[in-house]
């Protein structure tokens, strides 16, 4: 199975995000599209990074009614990312109607993943904001039998819970880690983090990661520095 690092873009605009993706001359990282950007730039920003040869990883999260993430879903499968994402929170019913949606008449897809619990999420707040009173592991894992049951690829997870992922859903169940920064770095919002290669040892399929590769003083360094620690080459 192939693993690789995902870039976060997020960007405010459009410009910005090009800039940025120019340092890497004949580079063409993966990367991740996210509401900041998408709202900022809107559908032809994922046209033009896509034009220009990159993967890309929508990231909208959506959650609403089945037939609301059916119909938009069937809208971004024409934009023809490479992954993209909703909340396992919405039901299984929705995710099923996610899939629906995505699915173009050819049989074809993107990658399609659902979120956990966010990596800003700490079993203290899930219990008592959200009155989910399971350990934050265990409601995980739930939420990635729900996801699988619904026929989705996989799911964003911290990689703190790579693993139980795997053993819960199986070892070809996709595990998509942001949470991921370098040994010396700072957490900045994020609660249940961990390193490159600790990700890739936990069980990690994709690494998602932004400021550390984004906001470094030489990102291109950066991010061949994650891409070795975390594909241990």
């Amino acid at each position: 199975m192939a693993k690789d690092v995902i870039v976060a873009c997020d960007f405010s605009s459009a410009e910005r995000t090009l800039e940025f993706l120019d340092l890497f001359k004949g580079r063409k990282p993966f990367v991740k599209i996210g509401m900041e950007l998408y709202y900022a730039a809107g559908p032809e920003i994922v046209r033009e990074i896509k034009k220009r040869g990159h993967k890309i990883f929508l990231d909208l999260k959506l959650h609403d009614i089945p037939n609301t993430v059916r119909k938009t879903m069937s809208v971004l499968s024409q934009l023809d990312v490479d992954m993209t994402n909703l909340h396992a929170a919405g039901t299984i019913e929705m995710m099923k109607a996610a899939l629906e949606g995505l699915t173009r008449e050819d049989g074809s897809r993107p990658i399609l993943i659902a979120v956990t619990q966010l990596t800003s999420t700490s079993e203290q707040r899930m219990q008592e904001e959200l009155l989910i009173n399971a350990s934050i592991s265990e409601c995980i894992a739930k939420y990635a039998e729900n996801t699988r049951e619904a026929g989705l690829d996989g799911v964003v997870c911290s990689p703190l819970e790579a693993g139980i992922i795997k053993e819960r859903c199986g070892a070809n169940f996709l595990t998509i880690t942001p949470g991921v920064r370098f040994a010396d770095a700072a957490k900045d919002d994020q609660v249940r983090i961990t390193t490159p290669a600790k990700a890739r040892e936990l069980g990690s399929d994709y690494i998602v990661v932004g400021r550390p590769i984004t906001a470094a003083e030489f990102p291109v360094a950066a991010y061949e520095r994650c891409v070795a620690e975390f594909l241990g080459e």
